[in-house]
């Protein structure tokens, strides 16, 4: 709300609550000045790049629960407090611990040849010596929710649904629920096993992992096969010849395993425990480093807070990093932080979370209650220079993990970022430092670094309390 330089108003806050509630949500020139001058310097700082780099090149692929699980928060620890944090803690998550050893596939018949595919997380193991079955296939995740059972049962689900690039990535919606549904479905009506053409836009012959839902459902053998081999398989299921493929995935939970959320702050100067909060999960899939998903959502992150910390005084709110655990497998992260600080969600005035690679910004929404609206109007005005479009009528729920968090009640933007090279290595070998743009990734900075200082100089709050956007429906 706006400053009151009066006593008699100060007096009619304190004694009318329900007015004060109601009353919008301003930021002041001063700080937009500011906000202007940070963008423009976030646009120089290298931090974010040097913590992406130091990340994939020093530890490398984060499986959640893998062998660099430990390795990777005690890197991120040791850098959080080397950049000057002035609070750096860990927070527990417990997940199921899954784990890939080995995996091979090829066709038998009717034309003899290795096929490159990859396990998804949470596949079940094929029996030892391997399955051999017969294929039939499906173009969608729909013709196979429509199929006889009776065709299905014993053989090897194969479905081919294609996606395509897109600036807002939309057809992940389609290759996400292949893989996500597409194996229980399977399973239910009695299929051996269960193949996908990978949810990516690439042609590579490099497969796309990612994980799978069996809850309700008995895990089956289930694997993605990269573009071109799902092209080969298309071209011999037209044959109108049998189709008979061989997998051997060695793969399967092991246990349940305790991780962690990193978190560090910069503490606010006059209202340290109210806190924006931003970041990026630090798990990633096996075959690649995780460059684009996500260190860079966490290297973002930090560099933002870092040419905030480098202003000549705090924000009034504290800057919140918080590197989520297994976002990858299940929302663990998200899911562990939102029960932890449920009860005190209206501290999180407002959050983002990054993890689209790190190619620019080009819109912004958000979902905050009505009155901070044109706080979020202010805040995008900032953004304009840096060709960032804004949404008003789109919702925003912080992404990825902080959806959880949203969900029990904290105010959320959303700063989308273009996903048209996204999903060309989303989940792949090929998820790695190279495919890091220096000068985008610069721009997604100081985005999030004119978001971050605005929110947390703003007058008034964003709506954040419990339970405050459980029925969200995006109508602004």
């Amino acid at each position: 709300m706006p400053r009151l330089h009066s006593l008699a108003a100060a007096v009619l806050l304190c004694a009318s609550p329900a007015f004060a509630a109601n009353q919008p949500t301003t930021i002041a020139a001063a700080d937009i000045a500011t906000a202007t001058q940070l963008r423009d310097a976030a646009l120089q700082d290298e931090s974010a790049y040097q913590f992406i780099e130091g990340l994939t090149t020093e530890v490398g692929a984060r499986l959640a629960g893998g062998d660099n699980d430990l390795k990777a928060r005690e890197w991120v620890i040791a850098k959080f407090k080397a950049l000057g944090f002035d609070k750096v803690w860990t927070e527990p998550v417990i997940y199921p611990k899954w784990v890939r050893r080995s995996e091979h596939g090829e066709v038998l018949a009717p034309f003899a040849q290795p096929i490159a595919l990859t396990a998804l997380g949470y596949s079940a193991a094929t029996p030892n010596g391997g399955l051999e079955a017969e294929v039939v296939g499906f173009d969608s995740f729909d013709a196979l929710k429509a199929a006889d059972p009776a065709r299905v049962r014993g053989k090897i689900v194969f479905v081919g649904a294609r996606m395509h690039p897109f600036r807002d990535g939309h057809d992940y919606g389609i290759g996400s629920t292949v893989r996500t549904k597409g194996p229980a479905l399977a399973s239910h009506m009695g299929a051996a096993a269960f193949l996908l053409r990978s949810a990516g836009t690439d042609s590579n012959r490099l497969p796309h992992t990612g994980v799978t839902d069996f809850t309700g459902a008995t895990p089956i053998p289930a694997a993605a096969v990269s573009a071109p081999d799902a092209d080969q398989i298309e071209r011999m299921l037209k044959s109108g010849q049998p189709l008979t493929i061989r997998l051997a995935l060695d793969c399967g939970v092991d246990g349940q395993y305790t991780g962690a959320n990193v978190i560090a702050e910069l503490r606010g100067s006059r209202k340290p425990d109210e806190y924006f909060v931003m970041g990026g999960h630090l798990d990633s899939w096996d075959p690649g480093t995780g460059a684009i998903d996500d260190a860079a959502g966490i290297g973002i992150a930090v560099g933002a807070a870092h040419a905030i910390a480098a202003l000549p005084h705090r924000p009034a709110r504290s800057i919140r990093v918080v590197a989520f655990a297994n976002e990858e497998s299940g929302l663990f992260g998200g899911k562990a932080y939102a029960q932890a600080h449920k009860a005190q969600i209206a501290k999180a005035v407002l959050g983002s979370e990054s993890d689209a690679g790190a190619d620019r910004i080009w819109k912004i929404s958000a979902s905050v209650k009505s009155e901070a609206r044109g706080a979020i109007a202010q805040i995008a005005e900032v953004l304009k220079p840096l060709d960032i479009e804004y949404a008003a009528d789109e919702p925003g729920n912080g992404g990825s993990d902080l959806s959880a968090v949203h969900a029990v009640g904290m105010a959320g933007v959303s700063l989308h970022q273009d996903a048209t090279r996204y999903f060309d290595w989303h989940h792949t070998a090929n998820d790695t430092f190279d495919k890091i743009d220096a000068v985008q990734l610069r721009q997604n900075v100081a985005a999030y670094a004119v978001t971050a200082w605005l929110a947390a100089q703003a007058n008034g709050d964003f709506g954040s309390a419990p339970g405050a956007f459980a029925q969200d429906d995006g109508k602004h």
